[in-house]
């Protein structure tokens, strides 16, 4: 099947494509395109308009600071994947971008277009809401930061203004005493998970004073869940505030049933990983 008809922008400026965005409400913005063109391709999407801004300056960088990782909208999956400064910042952006796709759909699609295509099977968008990160969005009304806890409205739906571009999202570091943890189960390497856990937890005094655990491909939306006092049965804990679904490649009571095995094993190399840094 091939896309309904649409207009095609690729703006220099990013007021450019601001301005263009305002004043078309059906249009779309077009990154990396890996989700959007084969909704376009599917007709599951028919904007009036595609708004390339691939052309835009300043938005393909991956930069560090004490207070962790700045991403560009332009920024591929493979370029973020391969800075060493964004693996050391927080490695769990790397942890969890070893499994999103294949090389070629890592080498083209963009990790802030992952995050605002708000798919709850994807990595990103949990590894976001995990690490309390954020995404600042433009419009020709001005700049905002939008917290992760506030961006995922609902299935493949992000909080962002029709007239809204994600510029760059915020990963914060993993500070000392941290340690991180990620692991999913995929039909293939590279496919979407049937389920995926990621933790992250705080040492101090050889204690776990913090752990919060967040699942791909289990609900809706990406869900993160405290389990700082349920370290003897978190997944239970888990359970008790997810509704796992069900779909044409997994069970519900399957996916509970990975979520049981894999929350234990994931915390438990959230806790090793973080004793190991703070003994080096």
């Amino acid at each position: 099947m091939k896309p309904a008809p649409f207009a095609y922008l690729r703006p220099t400026t990013l007021e450019e494509a601001l301005t263009a965005l305002a004043g078309e409400p059906g249009a779309k913005v077009l990154a990396g395109g890996q989700s959007l063109v084969p909704l376009l391709s599917m007709r599951l999407a028919a904007p009036s308009m595609l708004i390339d801004i691939n052309a835009l300056p300043d938005l393909g960088h991956v930069t560090c600071d004490e207070a962790g990782v700045r991403i560009g909208a332009l920024a591929r999956h493979a370029e973020v994947l391969a800075s060493v400064e964004a693996a050391a910042s927080q490695p769990l952006i790397a942890r969890a971008l070893s499994h999103v796709a294949h090389p070629t759909i890592r080498n083209r699609g963009t990790t802030v277009g992952s995050l605002v295509h708000a798919d709850a099977a994807a990595e990103m968008p949990m590894v976001l809401r995990l690490l309390e990160g954020s995404v600042d969005v433009a419009s020709v009304r001005g700049r905002r930061t939008i917290p992760a806890a506030e961006l995922f409205a609902g299935p493949l739906e992000s909080t962002l203004a029709h007239d809204e571009v994600a510029v760059e999202a915020f990963f914060p570091a993993l500070p000392a005493g941290g340690g991180i943890g990620f692991e999913e189960i995929a039909r293939r390497h590279g496919d979407y998970a049937l389920v995926g856990v990621a933790a992250v937890v705080t040492i101090a005094d050889g204690d776990v004073v913090g752990a919060r655990v967040g699942f791909v491909s289990v609900s809706d939306v990406p869900v993160v869940v405290d389990v700082t006092d349920h370290l003897d049965d978190p997944a239970a804990a888990a359970l008790a505030e997810l509704d796992p679904a069900e779909d044409i490649h997994a069970s519900a009571d399957y996916r509970a049933h990975l979520v049981k095995v894999l929350t234990p094993r994931v915390l438990a190399d959230a806790i090793h990983h973080a004793r190991t840094r703070k003994q080096a």
